[in-house]
């Protein structure tokens, strides 16, 4: 759920979460909803694009590209165009999109609306994680409400606009969240990314201009073309991007939880005034994970920097989707690492020899090395292992299995070789719930 914080601001994606029935169409009408669609039903389409770009809107799913620039990129063609809302959000430490699904599923929708009307599509797709049950009724539940009322269908808002959203539910695969793994999917194809260029907004599903974006990032498109980019503008606290930010928080936090604030926080800000510091004051903070797990980890001496996709990149990471895992002392670095990239391994979609063999290679070794069982030799061929990999793929999955490990072993090469030296891992063996907390009785 969002929480209050010190850094209060105007509440955009939140504002209805408060209402048990926050996510039904009158909530949402009664907020002002629907409003913003209407309007831009009556601007030119490149006005909506130019007002998108103004607003300095970036992509919120990890990569930060100006969304009204990759709208722009939509060719002038008598193709059927097409919007896919990248639903996926299967990144380890990740977990505000679901919440705006859940919660304020119009606004998606009309966020997804306006953008058609932008580039001229007529039909959309919403690509939802499997997993996400509650979020994949409360969109069709919401979609189901928007036709009987005559907001979509063969006659958007009563113009003679024809537009059809589906919602498409994926599978449980981690690499349909990359954008053409997922044209893949919806295609009826095996997930798995297709060689750029082309490019999507050039040739993408069903070899037709599509454009792809986050959940978050369409769902600002409403707020935007009803008040202004102006006034978007002037929410953030930084020029590197405009708007309010939705920063989901997990790991040794006190207050955990996802919270709306102004971009241009610091990540110490974030951590320490806004999800009240560490969980245990007897346990400092020892690294942060700033956007998803595929992101390289940062030191407590680097999070001084504003939270924003620019000013991450100063200090050798990225703000990814905006979630950071905070990490106390006390935390075995190594046994993080390994659950990692068991996680990556597993999910690799078996395409790129580097990502299909390095992966599995990275994880036995990280695991012996784990276990007490593993040299100095081994340690050095995380490194080797993880810079072949490393921009040798078709696709970021590469990435991800590298940067974990190169990150870590880099900024915390000592706890890598105390296991070794030690023969075992010198926090400790994995602590084991009590049988009663599993559903045992004792």
């Amino acid at each position: 759920m969002a929480k209050t914080t010190s850094f209060e601001t105007e509440r955009v994606f939140t504002k209805t979460w408060s209402n048990p029935n926050g996510h039904s169409l009158a909530a949402f009408k009664e907020a002002g909803g629907y409003k913003a669609l209407k309007k831009a039903l009556e601007m030119d389409p490149a006005a909506i694009t130019d007002e998108v770009i103004k607003s300095k809107l970036r992509g919120r799913g990890g990569a930060g590209f100006p969304a009204g620039r990759k709208w722009s990129f939509v060719p002038k063609t008598d193709k059927p165009k097409y919007i896919c809302v990248n639903a996926d959000e299967s990144e380890p430490g990740t977990f505000k999109d679901r919440y705006i699904m859940e919660r304020s599923a119009h606004m998606l929708i009309e966020g997804l609306a306006i953008a058609c009307r932008a580039i001229g599509a007529h039909t959309a797709y919403i690509y939802i994680r499997g997993e996400f049950g509650l979020a994949e009724r409360r969109m069709q539940q919401a979609l189901d409400e928007a036709y009987a009322d005559g907001i979509l269908g063969k006659k958007l808002m009563g113009t003679d606009y024809p537009l059809d959203i589906y919602v498409h539910r994926g599978a449980g695969a981690y690499i349909c969240g990359e954008e053409t793994a997922l044209l893949e999917s919806i295609e009826g194809k095996k997930g798995q990314p297709r060689l750029k260029p082309p490019f999507p907004a050039v040739e993408g599903l069903f070899a037709c201009p599509t454009i792809i974006n986050n959940v978050e990032t369409i769902a600002a498109v409403g707020p935007i073309i009803d008040k202004g980019a102006d006034w978007w503008v002037n929410l953030s606290r930084t020029e590197a991007e405009g708007g309010t930010k939705l920063v989901g928080v997990s790991g040794h936090v006190a207050k955990p939880g996802v919270y709306e604030l102004p971009n241009g926080l610091t990540l110490k800000q974030v951590i320490y005034d806004v999800a009240g510091g560490m969980r245990n004051p007897d346990k400092p903070l020892k690294a942060v994970i700033p956007g998803g797990s595929s992101c390289p980890i940062l030191l407590p001496d680097e999070l001084d920097v504003s939270f924003d996709f620019d000013a991450m990149k100063t200090v050798g990471s990225l703000m990814g989707t905006g979630c950071p895992t905070v990490i106390e002392e006390g935390t075995c670095i190594v046994r993080l690492l390994k659950r990692v990239e068991r996680f990556y391994a597993h999910e690799s979609c078996g395409q790129c020899t580097p990502c299909r063999e390095g992966g599995d290679w990275l994880f036995k070794i990280i695991s012996r090395i784990e276990e007490g069982k593993g040299t100095m030799e081994d340690i050095d061929k995380i490194e080797s292992i993880a810079s072949k990999i490393e921009g040798h793929t078709i696709c970021p999955f590469g990435e991800a299995l590298a940067w974990p490990a190169r990150s870590y072993l880099k900024k915390f090469r000592h706890e890598f070789e105390e296991h070794v030296t030690l023969g075992r891992c010198p926090h400790g063996p994995i602590p084991v719930a009590p049988l009663a907390l599993s559903g045992v009785v004792a």
